[in-house]
């Protein structure tokens, strides 16, 4: 069985792939959202993340679909202590900043969305600079006091603010950062690497990178003059039509090829291989996309094959 990784300083073990909720009411239905949960838990999955704003962006939605559809899922199999479940605040279009009401009436309705008493894992989706840490920081520390949120993270912030906000938290023993959820992948290192990667390092918090996958180009799939027929295609096109894309892929042409494993895994691998990385987010709307996720728990790449890598992506 698939070893679990402590969440930066927290009591929270998670398995090595955080599962993308972002899917869920998008691109998989109710029904498909069900199947892919439980065929990622029967794996030994426990890490799903979402946000308050998936999937406000489909016409029609609201906001906060993909995390109806993870409650009623958590109602239904009766397993609400065995999955650490994160989501965020921020960008749902009724929800909007962070100030101290937003934080406490945005948390409010996810939890009724979630049809939870608590939140695993609160991070901040995207820092609003126009608000002071003390404000964001004590909001989060009262939802933390009344056992609303278990621990709280960021997303989307820089190397300074997230300094401001570790440092006010420690001087005033309030609630602290965890984690961080960075942009992050083969094809997208300057998101991370360098000061905010040496920070989380520093401060001993756990990165759990979105975008691992980089829009699904990292499946291999995306080649120059292929057509895909996906919601994500034209981002991934991008990557496919730079050099460093062709790079990468030849790289992990070679790497799937020599562990007859699919890209994504190898991808997925890669980033798990880097410093801070515990989780990588991922998403399947299929069940049949999740082993190729999976396969990052077992698949351990040689220190040649990091560095092949590392390099292509340079």
């Amino acid at each position: 069985m698939t070893s679990l990784r402590t969440l930066g300083s927290s009591d929270l073990e998670v398995f090595p792939l955080s599962l993308g909720g972002n899917v869920f009411g998008w691109t998989a239905d109710e029904e498909t959202s069900f199947a892919v949960l439980d065929a990622y838990t029967a794996a030994g999955g426990n890490f799903v993340d979402t946000a308050d704003s998936y999937t406000a962006w489909i016409e029609g939605n609201q906001g906060g679909e993909s995390e109806t559809i993870i409650g009623k899922w958590v109602k239904a199999r009766g397993n609400r202590s065995d999955v650490v479940i994160a989501t965020k605040v921020s960008q749902h279009p009724q929800f909007q900043g962070l100030s101290a009401a937003n934080i406490k009436a945005a948390a409010d309705a996810s939890l009724r969305r979630l049809d939870t008493d608590y939140i695993d894992l609160y991070y901040t989706h995207f820092d609003k600079p126009e608000v002071p840490v003390e404000e964001i920081i004590g909001a989060l520390d009262e939802l933390v006091k009344a056992g609303k949120v278990r621990h709280i993270a960021a997303s989307n912030i820089t190397p300074e603010r997230l300094k401001e906000s570790l440092d006010f938290s420690e001087r005033e023993g309030l609630a602290r950062y965890v984690a961080l959820q960075p942009h992050y992948n083969l094809v997208s290192r300057d998101t991370y690497e360098g000061p905010l990667q040496d920070l989380v390092a520093k401060e001993g918090l756990s990165a759990v990178p979105y975008f691992s996958l980089a829009a699904g180009f990292l499946t291999g799939k995306y080649r120059p003059g292929t057509t895909v027929d996906s919601a994500r295609a034209g981002r991934a096109q991008e990557y496919a039509g730079s050099e460093r894309g062709q790079k990468v892929l030849a790289a992990l042409d070679e790497i799937a090829a020599a562990h007859r494993v699919p890209h994504a895994t190898v991808a997925l691998a890669w980033l798990a291989a880097q410093p801070t990385i515990t989780a990588p987010i991922a998403s399947a709307r299929t069940v049949e996309q999740l082993p190729a996720l999976l396969g990052v728990a077992d698949l351990k790449l040689t220190q040649e094959e990091i560095a092949k890598l590392t390099d292509a992506s340079a």
